[in-house]
């Protein structure tokens, strides 16, 4: 079977460098086509220089880097240095890249490949903010027939929020473009906090990551060790979640995860709960679903499978 052909959208951010470097490591699996960065966890400048030491770091600069959006579509930036860092990637000491980020705008490589490539064979994989995506899809509106299926990071359902106490930080960030992609009629993947806050990175996983010896191992232990410190303080659990990762997990063994297709729909208008992914998991509405979102991973499988990919890097 060829390998999906993806476009990987990303804010890094630790655990979207894990995301890429998983991603990287699965070329049976995954052809990534090129990355957009995004202003979200840090500011755009940020985003785009992290996005290219990951690529350095898993020994692929031929990976085409774009910059995207540097700002959501209608409101002030949201960022979240107080758990990434004020360089997004704090905890390893990496290079600054030398591979140049591309001179196309990443709103542009999405909509250009999308109409080069046959349709319905490129997978959009969101990592952050949607702010590219929803732009891609507002300027191209032809795009979305042609888009093979989009498996993103984002909001919750059980686990309510992480930025505000009723929204995860991705949507939260850019709430008009998440209303924007989850009313597109695309065929979307939701990878929400009720999943990611079950692949917490515990001591015994990071150990295994270190233990790999190699520069990628030691990077992913050293990155996670900065920001569990946060997770760890605020829901007082045993490691961070690595939110990301699950993303190109899925592509690679989606029985690693179980959920239901819902309707989701974005709140776009309240103060109180902005940016809230309103899931009907209990199916109490007559609206329509829309999104596969998922409640459940096989956590030991997960990690097993990213220690043994990270290994071949």
């Amino acid at each position: 079977m060829a390998a999906r052909k993806i476009i990987i959208d990303t804010d890094p951010g630790q655990d979207d460098a894990v995301a890429i470097l998983l991603a990287l490591a699965s070329p049976e699996e995954i052809e990534v086509l090129g990355i957009t960065a995004v202003a979200g966890n840090v500011p755009l400048a940020l985003t785009a220089r992290n996005a290219r030491i990951v690529c350095e770091l898993a020994g692929r600069p031929d990976v085409p880097v774009f910059a995207g959006c540097d700002r959501p579509m209608r409101r002030a930036p949201v960022t979240a240095e107080h758990v990434h860092g004020p360089t997004g990637l704090n905890g390893p000491v990496l290079p600054d890249p030398v591979m140049p980020l591309r001179d196309m705008h990443g709103v542009d490589f999405i909509i250009d490949t999308l109409r080069r490539e046959a349709p319905g064979t490129v997978t959009l994989c969101p990592l952050g903010p949607l702010s590219n995506i929803a732009t891609a899809f507002a300027r191209a509106p032809d795009i979305i027939g042609r888009v093979g299926g989009i498996v993103l990071m984002g909001g919750a359902y059980f686990e309510v929020g992480n930025i505000t106490p009723a929204a995860e930080f991705n949507i939260h960030a850019d709430p008009d473009a998440a209303e924007i992609v989850f009313g597109s009629g695309a065929d979307l993947t939701v990878m929400p906090l009720d999943v990611t806050h079950k692949a917490l990175v515990s001591k015994a996983r990071n150990d295994a990551f270190r233990a790999l010896g190699t520069p990628v191992g030691l990077a992913v232990a050293e990155m996670t060790d900065f920001f569990e410190r946060h997770d760890k303080e605020k829901y007082g659990s045993d490691g961070a979640p690595l939110h990301d990762p699950c993303v190109t997990a899925y592509l690679i063994r989606p029985d690693l995860f179980s959920g239901r297709f819902i309707n989701v729909e974005i709140e776009t208008r309240s103060e109180l709960t902005l940016g809230m992914t309103v899931a009907d998991w209990w199916g109490v509405t007559d609206r329509a679903p829309n999104a596969m979102f998922m409640g459940d991973i096989d956590a030991d499988g997960f990690f097993a499978l990213l220690t043994e990919r990270l290994a071949r890097l």
